[in-house]
């Protein structure tokens, strides 16, 4: 059985999420964006929009600039590379992963419970009716077309949504109706399932939760090169002592391996295409929602950083800030970044930064330098640190050097 240290299980972590080498100084290709994707299985999808849509930074985060146009083509276009539907959470993933998510990704708390009974059925059949007719549509428009059966519910009905958005993600959740891209302003497109995957096999397709589990705990492996099973129970968020049975049994039959980190007791699962690389040399800025940090425990673990999101803390009660971004330099974790665009000002506004205890003596360097080609990479002319945080003072001049 392998064994290996913490400082190797995280640089082979971070070279299955492809965040070991430096990026290269051209612009990424479209093919360089769909094998980034293929390499991590999902791009989760947000909408909080105070920097960029979360999907488009992981792909920074590894590429360096590259054209959003590119990625939105492997989704909107047929026939697509990449669907969306419920993953880690709503994500971007591979079309051939769907009917193996759609066994176990059914979220019935976002079902059409709430609808009246004599309303649901016939408005669904309209719902549908109305999708085969042609181009896809949003849940607002179809609520203008269908008229008075999709009345806004009363208050403190669910997200305040409409019978028939309710309908529509119930739909979505069922794996009937997909998603044939998003609008500008964020809203889904609904369109029949077998119009969104690039083949009818996928649409009508079962599969057992046996073949989906293992199918899935081996992807999520790959992804992440060695991990213990909670966090690949945690990728595609499938359960975790069914996950673990999964995994031993691809132990099983060879398609991975048992491995202990630090001699622990707990096996992790090794992918037979991880790889150990003598150093890590990347650096990186990492969205709140990149698949790195997913699992906050393996995260510490890993990187002795205790991370959490504050986007849904009371302003007063937050740490670090709003938005916040890791940021990776080489195998650690150093920083981290409160951020925001200001896209009418054309500045990338770093309201808060904070280094992380022992951060090395070219952490501002480094950052200030990331933010720069964050900032021309999002069409932003200049960067402004704010003076909030313990590495603020030392970062505002190396911003102020880079211009």
């Amino acid at each position: 059985m392998p064994s290996f240290t913490t400082a190797q299980a995280r640089r082979i972590v971070l070279a299955a999420q492809g965040l070991h080498r430096p990026r290269l100084a051209a612009a990424s290709s479209r093919r360089a964006v769909n094998a980034a994707v293929q390499r991590l299985q999902l791009l989760q999808i947000d909408s909080v929009n105070v920097l960029v849509r979360s999907h488009y930074l992981p792909l920074f985060s590894r590429l360096g600039s590259y054209d959003r146009a590119d990625l939105n083509a492997l989704y909107s276009k047929a026939p697509r590379r990449l669907v969306e539907y419920w993953a880690h959470e709503a994500s971007l993933v591979p079309p051939e992963l769907f009917p193996h998510l759609r066994v176990w990704q059914r979220r019935t708390w976002m079902g059409a419970s709430g609808v009246p009974a004599e309303l649901r059925g016939p408005l669904e059949a309209s719902i549908l009716e109305l999708l085969e007719r042609g181009r896809p549509l949003t849940a607002s428009s179809v609520q203008a077309m269908l008229g008075g059966g999709a009345e806004r519910p009363a208050e403190g009905w669910g997200w305040r949504w409409t019978a028939s958005k309710r309908i529509l993600e119930d739909l979505f959740a069922r794996g009937e109706v997909g998603s044939a891209g998003r609008t500008a302003q964020f809203e889904r497109l609904y369109a029949p399932i077998g119009d969104v995957l690039p083949g009818a096999a996928l649409a009508l397709g079962h599969t057992d939760t046996t073949e989906a589990l293992a199918v899935l705990a081996e992807r999520a492996a790959g992804a992440l090169g060695v991990a213990p099973a909670r966090s690949i129970a945690d990728y595609f968020r499938t359960p975790v002592r069914e996950t673990r049975a999964a995994l031993d049994g691809l132990v099983a039959v060879g398609r991975l391996e048992t491995a202990i980190v630090d001699d622990g007791i707990e096996p992790w699962y090794l992918h037979p295409s991880a790889v150990l690389p003598r150093k890590a040399r990347g650096r990186a800025l990492l969205s709140p929602f990149d698949s790195l940090v997913f699992d906050r425990d393996r995260l510490h673990r890993l990187f002795d950083v205790h991370y959490r999101i504050e986007i849904y803390t009371p302003a007063e009660r937050r740490i670090h800030g709003y938005y916040v971004l890791p940021f990776l330099l080489r195998d650690s974790i150093v920083a981290r970044v409160d951020l925001k665009a200001d896209r009418a000002a054309g500045r990338l506004i770093v309201r808060a930064s904070h280094a992380e205890p022992g951060a090395p003596a070219d952490t501002a360097a480094e950052l200030a330098d990331e933010l720069r080609l964050l900032a021309g990479w999002l069409g932003l002319a200049d960067v402004v640190v704010e003076e909030r945080g313990n590495l603020a003072s030392a970062l505002a001049p190396e911003v102020g050097r880079l211009v």
